[in-house]
């Protein structure tokens, strides 16, 4: 069960707190509080459709540094123009998995930017 440390001591003593510290996650809600629980580890070995998934996100992740510098602006700027809630790489991803280029054809024509080629 998640726990939320009342106080800032942590902040007061100039330490910036998260990730995992032992068999411990610690993190900062929306609110700034602390939340610490413990570390949860699979019963069992990954099916094939998560070895899948997984894969594919490392796919996703190796075309993102195969983008030249200019181009992974683009995709920032476009998610920073639509105001959207996630990063240029996030919208990267998306895109990568769903394939959903009629979206990102949207986006582009909303913010005036080229995330894919024509």
């Amino acid at each position: 069960m998640p726990h939320q440390t009342i106080n800032r001591l942590f902040t007061c003593l100039g330490f910036v707190i998260w990730g995992d510290l032992g068999p411990t996650t610690i993190y900062r809600n929306k609110r700034g509080l602390v939340v610490f629980f413990d570390k949860t580890w699979p019963h069992k070995p990954p099916s094939p459709k998560q070895i899948l998934q997984r894969a594919r996100i490392i796919d996703a992740a190796q075309a993102w540094q195969t983008l030249v510098a200019a181009e992974r602006a683009e995709w920032e700027k476009a998610t920073r123009r639509a105001s959207l809630c996630c990063h240029g790489y996030d919208l990267f991803v998306h895109w990568y998995m769903t394939a959903d280029s009629t979206a990102i054809r949207t986006l582009e024509h909303q913010t005036g930017t080229t995330l894919l080629a024509p």
